[in-house]
């Protein structure tokens, strides 16, 4: 898209200024509906408003006794900006699966072959003869969930994801979270790459995503104060992390 006049997209300006004014009243006063936000607006090739209002990060926490946010001093307050980077998620599942299919098509991975011939260092995978299908279908039998936010580092996180039993009957629809950290690890072990350089080389750089990024991204916008009990961990006020506490 190129950035052009209101008259250049066919858009009324008075509703495109109409369209600005509301997006900053939502992000201004003590109570708004958001801290910041961008708004863009355009039609067909044209791109006719790109407008920043807000904090791209603005409070501290939030805090239960009175249900309200903590706000930060104003000297450490980020405002919005028009390329401030948002979190988009539930989408690593999305992106996971694009690239076991890749790998699919090129032939390098068969969508029936058993993980353990890839993860041979995954007892239970191995055991339970889990393929790659019914990772990609969610019919592995493994549970939705486990709680891996409480281990102290990344090799008990590993550890309990290599020795993981699946629960429930191989063949039923369960949609669980360790089908697609499982595929992670059988992607990255195969390709010897990491899953956000194959993100990167697969799938967003070929589509022209340039802003695009998969991992951690230090200067997006705050998005979520992460504690508990509303939250299953203590991560604080969230920037540019996962919000999925796993």
């Amino acid at each position: 898209m190129r950035h052009g006049t209101p008259e250049r997209a066919g858009l009324d300006p008075r509703e495109l200024a109409a369209l600005a004014r509301e997006v900053r009243a939502r992000t201004t006063g003590d109570h708004p509906w958001a801290a910041g936000a961008v708004v863009v607006a355009g039609r067909g090739p044209v791109l006719a408003l790109r407008e920043a209002a807000g904090w791209a990060v603005r409070y501290a926490a939030y805090d239960e006794r009175t249900g309200t946010a903590v706000e930060l001093p104003p000297g450490d307050r980020v405002p919005m900006a028009v390329d401030t980077p948002f979190d988009l998620a539930s989408l690593t599942k999305l992106f996971t699966s694009v690239a076991v299919v890749q790998q699919i098509e090129r032939g390098t991975l068969g969508i029936d072959a058993r993980v353990g011939a890839y993860l041979p260092d995954f007892p239970a995978a191995v055991r339970h003869g889990i393929t790659v299908r019914q990772l990609l279908t969610h019919t592995s039998g493994l549970r939705p969930e486990l709680p891996l936010y409480d281990c102290a580092d990344d090799a008990e996180r590993l550890a309990r994801l290599r020795t993981e039993q699946p629960v429930g009957v191989p063949g039923t629809y369960c949609y669980s979270d360790l089908n697609m950290l499982l595929l992670q690890h059988l992607l990255e072990r195969l390709t010897g790459r990491t899953l956000d350089r194959l993100v990167r080389d697969g799938i967003t750089r070929p589509l022209g995503m340039t802003a695009t990024g998969f991992g951690p991204c230090p200067g997006a916008a705050a998005t979520e104060d992460q504690r508990r009990p509303r939250a299953k961990a203590d991560r604080g006020m969230l920037r540019g992390e996962v919000h999925d506490e796993n």
